[in-house]
């Protein structure tokens, strides 16, 4: 009897070199498209803060309201009560941002803060495992990951004043530096080394 064997690191490299080849221009569209997501929140700061408070309120809205929905429809599995209050908190929170969002920015200028901490350090190592198949460009995924925790650290310097147009300037700073990496790669992995 043979046993499989998980295939090598060269071969799964490949076939990552390969998957990027074929889907460059995917890499290269969304690219372009946060780039100009990312201007126009640059631009109009102060309705990309509230756009994204009212974004983040409908889904703690919709997301209560389906928990609420599954949590009543198995009522007999366990952690009923604790499942009702995991959705009623999130109902909650919807309806507050949805009707008073100013007022919401300063919360989710802090969730703001911790998911720039973690997507930089993601992207640096998203980075520096990509070094290998896409020659100089991944320095440009390297450069988001360090945008990435500079601007956790601006915005936290800034609290409580920034909190009304920070989340829509540093989005939109976000979004252009993710998107000109997007771009980067795509166009590495159009003509491999």
């Amino acid at each position: 009897m043979t046993m499989n064997q998980p295939a090598g690191s060269s071969d799964i490299e490949r076939a990552v070199a390969s998957s990027l080849r074929e889907h460059w221009r995917l890499f290269l569209s969304e690219g372009i498209a946060l780039v100009l997501l990312g201007a126009a929140a640059i631009i109009l700061p102060a309705v990309a803060t509230l756009a994204f408070t009212l974004v983040i309120g409908w889904l703690f809205l919709i997301a209560g309201g389906i928990g609420l929905v599954t949590t009543f429809w198995m009522r007999n599995a366990p952690g009923f009560w604790w499942s009702l209050v995991s959705a009623a908190i999130a109902l909650a929170a919807g309806i507050i941002l949805i009707l008073w969002p100013i007022n919401g920015t300063l919360s989710l200028t802090l969730v703001l803060i911790a998911f720039f901490a973690v997507e930089g350090i993601a992207t640096l190592f998203y980075a520096f495992e990509h070094r290998a198949q896409l020659s100089g460009r991944w320095i440009w995924m390297l450069a988001s990951g360090i945008v990435d925790l500079i601007l956790a650290g601006i915005i936290f310097s800034g609290l409580p004043e920034t909190a009304t147009w920070a989340l829509g300037l540093l989005i939109g700073i976000n979004l252009v530096f993710g998107g000109t990496a997007m771009i980067g790669m795509a166009l590495a992995a159009r003509h491999p080394a």
